[in-house]
C-alpha cells in the first residue's frame, strides 16, 4: 500500500503536491487507474484511483472512505525533553509515531541541553513516519513548552513523571501502573534528568512516580519504551 499524507483534502478529487505528485508519478510509476492511498491525518483512509497522472500535478479520485483505520483504543501523550543531540530526539519522533502515539510536547528543563527545536523539521519527521508506517492518525506536535507550565495544565487521565532519582523507592513500575483504554501522560527529562524541584512539582500536581525498569536508559530511548509498554497493556 502506498500511502500519501492529505490533511487538506476534499472528497472526491485531490491533486497532490508537486513533490509528491514527481513521486508518484516518476518513481511509482503509477499510471490512470492505478491506486493508491491519502490519509487525513484524523483517522481516515482513503482509497483512490490515479485520474490524472501529472508529475507535477497528479490528481486522483476517492472511491472507498475507511474511518477510524487503525484507531488506538488509548491515547498517549508523550512529554520528552529534546537531546542536545537532535538527530537521537528526531529517532523518538520517528520511532513512536511507528509504535504509536497520540500527542507529543518537547519539554524545557531546568537541566535542558537544547532548548529550541525546528518545529517544521520534526513535523515532517513525524509525517514521513506515518507515511512510511502506514497510519491514519498524525500525531500532534506541540511547540516547546516549559514544563512546569505543562505539569499545572489540566490533563484528563492517568498522570506519571520518569525519573532516576535513586532514593526514591516510591517509584512504581510504568508497565503495571497502565491500564488497558485509559488517557495517560508520561514525562521524560532530559540527559541530567529532572531537578528534584521539578518532581516535586509533578508529585504536587497528582502524577505518580515510576521507573521504567532496572536498566539505566537515555532520552529518547526511554520515551520509545514507555511507548511500547502502553501499546503491549493495550494489547497491539
Amino acid at each position: 500500500m502506498q500511502l500519501f499524507y492529505a490533511p487538506d483534502i476534499v472528497l472526491p478529487h485531490y491533486t497532490l503536491s508537486e513533490e509528491e505528485s514527481k513521486h508518484c508519478v516518476r518513481v511509482l510509476r503509477l499510471a490512470s487507474g492505478d491506486e493508491l492511498h491519502l490519509t487525513d491525518g484524523r483517522g481516515n483512509l482513503y482509497r483512490c484511483r490515479v485520474t490524472d497522472p501529472n508529475p507535477k500535478h497528479c490528481t486522483v479520485e476517492a472511491v472507498e472512505t475507511i474511518a477510524e483505520y487503525g484507531k488506538m483504543p488509548y491515547g498517549i501523550t508523550l512529554a520528552v525533553a529534546p537531546t542536545k543531540n537532535i538527530e537521537r530526539f528526531e529517532w523518538f519522533l520517528e520511532k513512536a509515531t511507528e509504535v504509536g502515539v497520540t500527542r507529543i510536547v518537547p519539554v524545557e528543563c531546568d537541566r535542558s541541553e537544547r532548548r529550541i527545536i525546528k518545529y517544521d523539521r520534526e513535523l515532517r519527521v513525524i509525517t514521513s513516519a506515518v507515511k512510511q508506517s502506514l497510519k491514519a492518525y498524525h500525531p500532534a506536535l506541540d511547540d516547546m513548552t516549559p514544563l512546569r507550565r505543562l505539569i499545572a495544565a489540566p490533563f484528563e487521565g492517568s498522570k506519571f513523571i520518569a525519573h532516576c532519582e535513586e532514593n526514591a523507592s516510591e517509584r512504581l513500575y510504568l508497565a503495571s501502573e497502565i491500564r488497558k483504554s485509559e488517557n495517560i501522560l508520561i514525562l521524560i527529562g532530559p540527559e541530567g534528568d529532572f531537578s528534584p524541584e521539578e518532581i516535586n512539582f509533578a508529585l504536587e500536581n497528582g502524577f505518580r512516580p515510576v521507573t521504567l525498569g532496572t536498566q539505566r536508559l537515555r532520552t529518547e530511548t526511554a520515551a520509545v519504551a514507555a511507548a511500547v509498554m502502553a501499546a503491549v497493556v493495550n494489547g497491539l
